[in-house]
């Protein structure tokens, strides 16, 4: 029968310690940032299966794409999962990367799907090429699953890569659809450029995103899907109308709402990422028992502690300095590495996290 492994992650969301590096989203939004009197009067009822017209116009217009191309979803996982069901069940080949979010993979999984996996390094900064995606397609192949900028580490699939890898598809695979998770690629830093949304690659080309890590609304659980296949999109609606039949109509208001302030909501954000960015990495240069792969966007990263430092004590020391990071192997990654959530704390409260890790560094010699 199919079923959901019970991951460590899932204690991200039910523990609470002093210094909490292992998040991956920036600062909370506040239900008050986003009310408005005129919410008072709406009313409870069922929303729609394809999410409210306003919403969906929104994430169209930030995507270069009719309001009808957008399926609006219970966070970004109900998005993965429905197209999950649809594309890739009953023994269906996926294509995807280690390290990757757990829950997308088990995803996988957990509906039998074939799941190929593309080893990427920390010592190659976690880089995907096209050659390696290519080496893993077969007619067989469904759906290739990657992340820009991936998670854990950060790291973004450069565009021309992604326009190889649709390449490669289409002379091994034409029938199989390339996912990309594009949640982190709003959360630049300071000035940077936001990357273009890769659905403009073709047809058979997926966007999953959600206001969860960029924008700090985690708990309005809005996601969304964008494609220009419409029937995949109709496909999509009926899925989701089985589900859950809707989102909440109360969410998707306040969804409208942050995307009416978006500028203003993402401009403190970059900056408050890109100075957090900064603080991490002046803590790296200063802790010669641990390096880092600088991230590319996000609100996250990955570290790596050397030889030298005693992995079995270094958790101890953590857990009794009230530390948390995320452990690499729960995205399969190597044991010494793990995600560092510099987004999330206020930069005062970064910087004393960092100084207890540093404290947790030199206790494992």
């Amino acid at each position: 029968m199919p079923t959901f492994p019970r991951h460590q992650i899932m204690s991200l969301t039910a523990e609470h310690v002093q210094h909490d590096l292992g998040e991956s989203y920036g600062p909370d939004l506040r239900l008050a940032d986003l009310l408005t009197p005129e919410l008072a009067d709406l009313e409870l009822g069922y929303g729609t299966a394809d999410g409210d017209a306003r919403l969906r116009t929104a994430i169209a217009d930030r995507h270069g794409v009719r309001p009808d191309q957008v399926v609006v979803t219970v966070g970004g996982m109900h998005g993965i999962f429905l197209l999950s069901y649809l594309l890739a069940d009953a023994g269906g080949q996926v294509v995807t990367t280690a390290p990757l979010f757990p829950m997308t993979r088990t995803t996988y999984e957990s509906l039998g799907a074939d799941v190929q996996v593309i080893p990427l390094t920390f010592d190659d900064a976690y880089q995907l090429t096209a050659d390696a995606v290519r080496a893993k397609l077969t007619p067989d192949t469904k759906l290739v699953s990657l992340a820009t900028p991936q998670n854990p580490s950060g790291t973004a699939i450069p565009r021309t890569v992604l326009q190889e890898v649709v390449a490669a598809m289409t002379e091994i695979c034409p029938d199989a659809y390339l996912l990309v998770d594009e949640t982190y690629r709003s959360a630049t830093y300071g000035d940077d450029p936001v990357a273009d949304t890769a659905v403009s690659l073709g047809l058979k080309v997926i966007s999953v995103a959600s206001l969860s890590k960029c924008h700090g609304a985690a708990g309005l659980r809005i996601g969304w899907v964008v494609s220009t296949d419409d029937k995949l999109v109709e496909q999509l609606v009926t899925a989701k109308f089985n589900t859950v039949v809707s989102a909440s109509p109360v969410c998707e208001a306040l969804a409208v709402r942050l995307f009416e302030q978006e500028d203003t909501i993402l401009a403190h954000r970059r900056s408050w990422l890109e100075e957090n960015l900064q603080i991490t990495a002046d803590w790296v240069r200063n802790n010669q028992s641990v390096e880092w792969v600088r991230p590319d966007a996000g609100a996250l990263c990955v570290i790596r502690l050397k030889p030298d430092v005693d992995l079995a004590r270094f958790r101890r020391t953590t857990a009794e300095l009230g530390v948390r990071l995320a452990d690499g192997d729960w995205f399969g990654d190597e044991p010494r590495v793990f995600r560092l959530g510099f987004g999330f704390p206020a930069p005062t409260e970064l910087k004393a996290a960092l100084d207890a890790l540093t404290q947790a560094v030199h206790a494992a010699y």
